[in-house]
């Protein structure tokens, strides 16, 4: 564990990974390569049913500063840049899109021992303005995550969490949609040899009374294959089974059925990661 609380995002973030990352019904292909002058060069594409998305992405790192550049096949053209350690704990992030002329926005990431705080503001006359904070320590904390827009008066995002974590346990509880949906996670490391970890999130819905409660498990056969499950209370069944064949290089094989309808078909998604 480290030393601080982190920042809001973080809250509940190990349940989450367990239960949905890397889980999905598409076909994607990433490969990565450098350049003799350090510049990654990252090429993806994705099939998502009849349709092919591809962007292609470069990032250069000088000392404390990452540059990030993508473009797309809508022929858009995202650019972060990324400065760490502008002062001790500070990380400052500057973000556009082109031909966006509205998705400018300025973010400020600060952790400490006791707090982590990230704000961002929108480059725009009229912006929204975004803040979320988050204050305790590595085994206990307390935070909120709000958005104010400036042009309409209103609070476009208010919630809240607490979070507890031991060594092997990691506890939450949020409360999102301003307000109208409270979520409680729990992410247990059950045998740290073979990473195998079990993990839980219920969602209730007060608008519609409605619950949604997913349960999933990971367990590492070797050192370079895991095998994820994970049930929900919709009878929705998902498996995967990802192999790092060589390093940083992921191969994933994902698939999920409906148990409530078995006569339909079942998805199947296959991730390709490729780096040298």
């Amino acid at each position: 564990m480290g030393k601080g609380p982190g920042l809001y995002t973080e809250i509940g973030k190990k349940a989450r990974d367990l239960l949905y990352r890397d889980y999905q019904g598409d076909q994607k292909f990433t490969i990565t390569t450098y350049s003799p002058t350090g510049v990654a060069i990252t090429s993806s594409g994705t099939k998502k049913g009849e349709i092919f998305l591809a962007d292609v992405s470069t990032q250069l790192k000088r000392n404390n500063i990452t540059a990030d550049v993508k473009v797309d096949t809508n022929s858009n053209l995202s650019t972060t840049i990324t400065v760490d350690e502008a002062a001790p704990g500070l990380k400052t992030i500057l973000s556009f899109k082109v031909p966006d002329q509205r998705s400018g926005k300025l973010e400020l990431q600060y952790l400490h021992d006791y707090a982590g705080i990230c704000t961002s503001v929108g480059l725009t006359a009229n912006p929204i303005v975004n803040f979320s904070g988050v204050v305790g320590t590595n085994v206990g904390s307390i935070g909120t995550d709000v958005s104010f827009d400036t042009k309409t008066g209103n609070f476009t995002k208010y919630n809240a969490g607490i979070s507890f974590s031991n060594a092997d346990l990691i506890a939450a509880l949020t409360l999102n949609d301003k307000g109208d949906t409270l979520t409680a996670s729990y992410y247990h490391i059950v045998k740290p040899l073979t990473n195998t970890a079990v993990g839980a999130e219920v969602n209730h819905s007060f608008s519609s009374n409605e619950n949604t409660i997913t349960i999933g498990s990971q367990h590492a056969l070797d050192p370079l294959t895991t095998v994820k499950a994970r049930v929900n209370n919709f009878g929705k069944a998902s498996a995967l089974i990802q192999h790092e064949w060589r390093p940083k290089s992921l191969f994933t094989i994902s698939g999920e059925v409906d148990t409530k309808a078995v006569d339909k078909s079942a998805k199947f998604g296959l991730a390709l990661a490729l780096k040298p």
